[in-house]
């Protein structure tokens, strides 16, 4: 079952420093702790500048145990984010998260993911083949 004492916490603590962090994380829509929506400033000196983007965020029973299901749904073109639905691809939203890690830590990945992109485990194969062979190009459609 989901730790919502836990998820709180993490809420609480997410949001006191977002205008430092660049992301936030809130309920999504409802008072329902294990569907929220988190944000992210695209981060500076990146085609993402400027930007915010919304994640949509679904805590599975067993978290912090089992990692959060996270899919964007602001359009974004990158390699590790289909550009069809919004999956992501991110070692610590799969294999490699750790009940040590918050939401705030995958949030902060994820823009860390939109700063330097992974052509060669992209989500999106069409975007990772731009980002290697036309880097100029891509950066026209971020």
């Amino acid at each position: 079952m989901v730790d919502f004492g836990r998820v709180q916490k993490e809420l609480v603590d997410c949001n006191k420093d977002r205008e430092v962090s660049g992301v936030s994380i809130e309920l999504h829509g409802n008072d329902d702790l294990s569907h929220l929506l988190g944000t992210i400033f695209g981060p500076i000196s990146t085609p993402y500048e400027g930007g915010t983007f919304q994640i949509d965020i679904r805590l599975p029973d067993g978290y912090p145990f089992e990692p959060p299901k996270m899919q964007f749904k602001t359009k974004v073109w990158h390699p590790n984010i289909s550009s069809q639905n919004g999956a992501i691809c991110l070692d610590i939203l799969k294999d490699q998260w750790s009940p040590a890690l918050t939401l705030k830590t995958a949030l902060v990945s994820l823009q860390a993911l939109l700063s330097a992109p992974e052509p060669d485990d992209p989500q999106d194969a069409v975007v990772a083949q731009q980002v290697s062979l036309n880097p100029p190009n891509f950066h026209v459609y971020c």
